[in-house]
């Protein structure tokens, strides 16, 4: 899945060739996505300049004069500038169209989302709850120890809780918690602030490395520019089961938690 450093690699990508442009035309392939793609969506976009592109957690935010476009791209969902009526492939469910590039987008599961908001996209229910931007002040060692006091669940399943903060997904959080040398199955409770400050900084470190580089290298993702991402060459743990601890040279351990493939070394990491 797409996680915060793609969608943030995306959005850098696709920005620069769509920001300040209006809308010629769109047209919809395949409105049948997790939810459907709004049925007037054409006639609301059509004649209207695009003002900014943002993000909230893994939301691209398309914002115009009377409203924002809200995208997710789901489990396998990828966003590309191509030329106007270029050739759609196998996927390809929905173009925004302008007069000198189009914006496309592929999804091969179907899992994400392209809908509308007429108001403060902040207040929309799938963004209204959300927690701190992992890479912005709010985000910080204190705010980490005050959040984690007396939750039982395991570290892991506590970062990738949205309320607490979004974007730090499965690999980001299978990252950091190594490089900060604790166990992802430890309750979040015990965590103390020397504990919280080091893995601050290591989510600090590899969400920006992972963005640096262009995002994770996965099956399904490329960035904007349609190119892959390339942060993979330099994953330690997260896809690494059985094979050697790039530290101790132990075999790292993976297990299932929370439905999710987590890797760790049972020596490094306490």
């Amino acid at each position: 899945m797409p996680e915060l450093p793609e969608v943030e690699t995306t959005k850098r990508g696709i920005a620069p060739h769509i920001t300040d442009k209006s809308v010629r035309g769109v047209n919809v392939r395949q409105s049948r996505l997790r939810w459907p793609v709004p049925d007037d969506l054409g006639a609301l976009l059509s004649g209207q300049t695009l003002q900014t592109v943002d993000r909230r957690g893994k939301y691209l935010l398309l914002a115009f004069s009377h409203g924002v476009l809200l995208i997710h791209l789901g489990m396998s969902g990828s966003l590309r500038i191509v030329p106007p009526g270029a050739e759609p492939r196998l996927h390809d469910h929905v173009d925004i169209e302008f007069a000198d590039t189009a914006l496309r987008y592929h999804d091969p599961r179907r899992f994400g989302c392209i809908l509308w908001h007429p108001g403060d996209p902040f207040e929309h229910p799938l963004l209204a709850n959300l927690g701190p931007e992992p890479l912005s002040d709010a985000f910080n060692p204190e705010y980490l120890f005050a959040r984690s006091r007396k939750r039982k669940q395991p570290v892991k399943q506590f970062l990738m809780d949205s309320k607490v903060v979004v974007g730090v997904g499965n690999i980001y959080a299978n990252e950091a918690l190594f490089m900060a040398g604790i166990k992802p199955i430890r309750k979040a409770g015990t965590l103390t602030r020397k504990n919280c400050q080091l893995l601050w900084e290591k989510i600090q470190f590899v969400l920006n490395r992972s963005i640096d580089q262009g995002g994770t290298t996965l099956r399904d993702f490329v960035g904007g520019d349609g190119k892959p991402g390339y942060f993979k060459q330099q994953l330690m743990v997260y896809g690494r089961g059985g094979e050697p601890c790039t530290v101790c040279h132990k075999p790292l351990k993976e297990i299932q938690l929370g439905q999710r493939t987590t890797v760790y070394c049972t020596l490094c990491q306490r």
